[in-house]
């Protein structure tokens, strides 16, 4: 395992791990990453790997002689990351190596906001309108030609971050000042400076969970999404199965296939494809090589018992997956994020009892004393509630009661 992040995906993949009977090494450039990030009082769940190995996994070139060695003495049956940062070297090793995975252009031009509007244009995908460019006379003309309003795009970055709606030419040089002055990520790693810009969409968003192993890929299912923020596009919550017709299901299943397809990627991945059903039909957002985040691999679980985190382990290893699932009792679940619209520290937060209400999976909320930040992207989030129904596509609006009554109970000074 090649970093990972920090949040809920850090529990699940090593507990998949070692649920399918295999153990696991450990590769970071900064072990105390993992560390401040650990509930106070347990130890981090990366800390279960059988070896912690401290390497520079920002350079690629240099990191894979010494995973070569590595490998001869600990014998790797196979290479996977949680981290977006880290999927392109993840591909790059296990191509190295002779193991199981796609073809590292393929998961790089994924990874690569612009490179995946390239491919899928040229394919045939259907997408929004797009430029890419570096300088700021190219822009302007480009945003001219696509027309106002836009939605402006880092072409490296994930969770939202610095992805702006922009109406008119100032808001475009703002956003485009802005992007300018975050030239390294939060992973140490310098940025691409082009900028993507494409036209905004109508419709809601979606996105389609799929596993591709030999040359197959099986959709799971299909995550609603809604978003908040704007000027942003922050994901403020989901809901799986999607309360959708069973057409519009099926069309973005077969976008996303579509897409897959055309990226390559039909092996050795779990991927999560965002689409918008606009009025002109389904387009795509954007193609993501790994399995959802924002706890959308458990509202699949709960929903349907399949783990994709193990079929991720399953897949990275080159085995087929177990997708059967079973009856787990509830119909839909879904997940909604407190999101702060103010900086400042956590004065109080009544919960009135929430982890004991009816139809509760899980709450995960902050304590007084935590400090907060306006959130602008899916980094920011306060806390979440996570509800199921057993009896049709009530998980959602359940979820949204419940995060009104949190609401009313927050103070923030």
């Amino acid at each position: 395992m090649v970093e990972s992040w920090v949040g809920s995906m850090s529990r699940l993949l090593p507990r998949a791990i070692r649920e399918g009977g295999h153990e696991f090494t450990f590769l970071t450039r900064d072990l105390h990453h993992y560390l401040r990030s650990a509930p106070e009082g347990t130890a981090h769940p990366l800390l279960g790997a059988r070896h912690v190995i401290t390497a520079d996994t920002n350079d690629t070139d240099a990191l894979l002689p010494e995973i070569e060695r590595l490998h001869a003495v600990l014998r790797f049956d196979g290479v996977l990351t949680s981290c977006d940062y880290y999927l392109p070297a993840v591909a790059r090793i296990a191509a190295r190596l002779g193991l199981p995975g796609a073809a590292p252009e393929a998961v790089e031009a994924a990874c690569r906001k612009d490179a995946t509007r390239r491919i899928l244009a040229e394919a045939g995908v259907p997408g929004p309108r797009f430029a890419v460019h570096e300088e700021w006379a190219d822009l302007s003309r480009a945003a001219d030609g696509i027309g106002y309003p836009l939605v402006v795009k880092p072409v490296d970055l994930c969770g939202g971050m610095y992805v702006r709606r922009v109406d008119d030419e100032e808001q475009l040089a703002a956003c485009v000042r802005e992007l300018a002055a975050f030239p390294v990520n939060a992973r140490g790693q310098r940025r691409a400076p082009a900028v993507l810009l494409e036209e905004l969409l109508d419709g809601p968003e979606v996105s389609v969970e799929t596993v591709s192993h030999a040359g197959t890929v099986q959709v799971v299912g299909v995550t609603d999404k809604s978003i908040g923020g704007a000027p942003a596009f922050i994901e403020t919550g989901h809901m799986f199965p999607a309360a959708l017709a069973a057409d519009d299901a099926e069309a973005a299943g077969r976008t996303a296939l579509a897409a897959l397809e055309a990226l390559g990627l039909t092996d050795g991945v779990v991927a999560h494809t965002e689409i918008k059903l606009t009025s002109a039909g389904p387009r795509v957002v954007e193609v993501n090589p790994r399995p959802a985040g924002n706890r959308i691999t458990e509202l699949v679980r709960h929903v349907t018992g399949v783990d994709l985190a193990a079929a991720f382990v399953e897949v990275s290893l080159g085995r087929e997956p177990d997708l059967r699932g079973g009856d787990t009792g509830l119909r839909s679940a879904a997940v909604g994020f407190l999101v702060p619209e103010t900086s400042g520290t956590v004065e109080s937060l009544d919960d009135g009892g929430l982890g004991a209400a009816p139809g509760v999976l899980e709450v995960g909320l902050p304590g007084p004393g935590r400090q907060v930040s306006a959130a602008r992207s899916n980094n920011e989030y306060l806390g979440h509630v996570m509800a199921g129904d057993p009896a049709g596509l009530g998980a959602r609006a359940r979820v949204e009661a419940l995060l009104d009554e949190l609401r009313s109970g927050l103070v923030i000074r």
